[in-house]
């Protein structure tokens, strides 16, 4: 055990070498502790260093076996659920939560922009959702570019009103 805790700095920095992450190196030097902490305190151990290095060899070629057999399932799990040509990937669940949530905002959206005023509604329309200049769309509605931003404004502050809530 205490050549275990000699070693740990070098254990750590020669996991972490080869697996190129410092937080997989730290796990591994863990999982090393707790096989050191069950072996045999009686047991007569020649070169403990070498046998915390095959010890850590070994934790860390069952390290990349098993990652190795999670990629091939998770592989095998994505042919599987979207079929042959894995066009569409699977919709996790926070996402899938978030895409119904931005599509009850849009609706709520839709919905407040219909309530507003026509010329309001026409003025939004067609400065925010279609993207015209307040130029453009003061001469498509006939009327001031000083109207058209009132009513933008006007506009927008009704939409913050009603999303709020």
């Amino acid at each position: 055990m205490r050549a275990f805790f000699e070693k740990r700095e070098n254990l750590l920095l020669f996991l972490a070498a080869r697996t190129r992450d410092m937080a997989t190196a730290e796990d591994l030097v863990q999982d090393l502790y707790l096989k050191i902490s069950a072996l045999d305190r009686d047991a007569d151990v020649r070169a403990p260093a070498a046998l915390l290095y095959r010890m850590a060899s070994n934790l860390l070629v069952d390290h990349v076996r098993s990652a190795q057999r999670g990629a091939r399932r998770d592989a095998a799990w994505r042919r599987e659920a979207v079929g042959g040509d894995g066009t569409h990937e699977p919709v996790s669940g926070a996402a899938a939560e978030e895409a119904v949530i931005a599509r009850e905002r849009i609706r709520q959206l839709a919905a407040a922009v219909a309530d507003l005023p026509p010329q309001m509604q026409r003025a939004f329309r067609l400065h925010k959702l279609e993207g015209r200049s307040q130029a453009e769309t003061a001469q498509a509605m006939g009327v001031s570019v000083k109207m058209i931003e009132q009513h933008i404004q006007a506009a927008i502050r009704h939409l913050a009103q009603r999303l709020r809530t």
